[in-house]
């Protein structure tokens, strides 16, 4: 059997050990410490703008803090990007609100504006005006910021950025993750970095950073003993998972730029096959981080099908998977609000991802050209 070619693996750096060891040494192995203070600051001067970060145990923890300071509560509408992982959209349900599923556009394949102004007025006509706004950076892309801003300021709707996916990704020169009322992002262990699993809020400032980090440890009073008057969460990262974090911000760059040749990679490799599409920025504007590579496939045109492809690959032991299942057609979410047309259904149905990690061999770039040129070839 051959070795596994994986979407998107882990790529330590080398540097992680030394943060590791330096809180071992300390005893600093609890929810705070040096290397979370470290972490935050050196997540703050990557975004290079005037921002503070919570580090927290996940990406969802905080896309649920960031529900929270906008003041969703049960019985409240939240608009969110219906192409997206389901990690977007469940904390909306943590909090007793309802999401409001909006469809995508063709050229980020995020969220669509004319849609999401649809479904803000259709909203407010019916009483419901929603209360946030979650915009994801799919696979790295930036959504069309200003477009999509400009209809959330015009109805006075904070945006909440789901930047999980794109640390590193930029938008006209700004990172993604800052456009936001708040930024969310991610370091699972598929991520462009990882601390084995954690995330951060982006907040714009302290008052909302304190809040944060307030609600992530259990929200306990300023007391001697233990009072609480609000609802807390055990969301706050670990000391030791910063310390792999710091370790892995110090080869972010590099990880950035071997996933960016990886989507260069497939450009080459399908640049004169009629019906197979990659994913790339629609201008300049737009600097993905390309976490993954991902291709269209219209089966009319080349007599395949995206599921023939995944298969095949497959058989190779060489892992691909279809893009995200819109929320709109999730079980969980049957009966939510949609709004837009059928290209998020289209996407799914006819797109693929391809493996896309910063550590993927010459030998395994080889496999995977040899495996696609067959399958194409039959």
């Amino acid at each position: 059997m051959k070795n596994k070619i994986w979407l998107s693996s882990p790529h330590m750096g080398g540097g992680e050990l030394k943060y590791i060891h330096e809180a071992f040494d300390a005893n600093w192995v609890a929810p705070l410490g040096p290397n979370v203070n470290g972490l935050e600051q050196d997540l703050a001067t990557f975004l290079n703008e005037n921002v503070q970060v919570a580090a927290l145990s996940a990406g969802t923890a905080a896309l649920h803090l960031a529900l929270i300071e906008c003041g969703v509560r049960a019985g409240d509408e939240v608009i969110c990007q219906s192409m997206t992982f389901s990690a977007s959209a469940n904390p909306i349900a943590y909090q007793g609100a309802t999401p409001v599923f909006i469809d995508s556009e063709k050229d980020t394949w995020n969220l669509c504006p004319v849609a999401l102004e649809d479904g803000i007025k259709d909203r407010i006509s019916k009483g419901k005006k929603p209360k946030a706004i979650i915009a994801v950076h799919l696979y790295g892309m930036p959504f069309k910021v200003d477009e999509v801003m400009a209809v959330a300021n015009r109805y006075d709707i904070p945006v909440i950025e789901d930047a999980a996916e794109a640390l590193g990704s930029t938008y006209k020169g700004k990172s993604c993750g800052t456009f936001g009322r708040f930024g969310v992002l991610s370091f699972n262990g598929n991520k462009i970095i990882t601390t084995s699993g954690g995330g951060a809020l982006v907040c714009h400032s302290e008052e909302d950073k304190e809040k944060a980090v307030f609600l992530s440890t259990q929200a306990r009073d300023d007391a001697p003993h233990y009072q609480h008057s609000h609802i807390g969460y055990n969301y706050r990262m670990s000391n030791i998972c910063a310390g792999i974090g710091r370790g892995q911000m110090e080869v972010l760059k590099s990880r950035v730029d071997a996933r960016r040749k990886m989507c260069d990679f497939y450009v080459d490799l399908f640049k004169n096959v009629e019906g197979i599409d990659v994913f790339v920025a629609p201008n300049a504007d737009y600097y993905s981080n390309h976490w993954l590579s991902a291709i269209t496939i219209d089966a009319a045109k080349i007599g395949i099908t995206r599921e023939d492809l995944r298969l095949a690959l497959l058989a190779e032991n060489i892992e691909s998977r279809p893009l995200w299942k819109p929320m709109h057609l999730q079980p969980v979410f049957e009966g939510a609000p949609y709004y837009g047309g059928k290209i998020a259904e289209k996407l799914f149905e006819n797109g693929l991802c391809l493996p896309s990690g910063s550590n993927l061999s010459e030998d395994e770039r080889t496999r995977i050209t040899d495996s696609i040129q067959n399958t194409l070839k039959k």
